[in-house]
C-alpha cells in the first residue's frame, strides 16, 4: 500500500504544471499536450506520470530545457528559472482536459 502511495506522489512530482499558451492551445487539436516538468524527470517517467495521472496511452514524449533569462519588470532586474518543458504526444482517440485539472 505504502509503495503505490509513493508512485502516486512522485506522479505529481514530475509534472509540475500544463503549460496554456496559443501554441499548445493549437496542437491539442493534434492530441499533443505541452507541461512543465520536473529538472531531473526522464521521458520514461514523464510519460508514466501522464498515463498513471490522466488515464490515456502516451505514444510519445519530446524533451526540452530553456534557460532562463534577465528581465526587467517595472525597472526591476530579475530572473527567470530554468523550466523543463515536455511535449506529450497521445494515441488517436485520446484526450486530456487540462482545463478542470485532476
Amino acid at each position: 500500500m505504502k509503495n503505490s502511495q509513493k508512485i502516486q506522489f512522485r506522479d505529481y512530482d514530475v509534472i509540475r504544471y500544463p503549460l496554456m499558451t496559443e501554441k499548445s492551445n493549437l496542437l491539442t487539436e493534434k492530441s499533443q499536450y505541452f507541461f512543465a516538468v520536473d529538472m531531473t524527470a526522464t521521458k520514461a517517467e514523464i510519460k508514466r506520470a501522464i498515463e498513471n495521472l490522466f488515464h490515456v496511452k502516451v505514444r510519445s514524449v519530446n524533451t526540452l530545457i530553456r534557460k532562463g533569462k534577465q528581465k526587467v519588470f517595472k525597472g526591476r532586474r530579475g530572473f527567470q528559472s530554468d523550466i523543463k518543458k515536455a511535449m506529450v504526444c497521445l494515441e488517436k482517440g485520446q484526450k486530456i482536459d487540462i482545463t478542470i485539472g485532476v
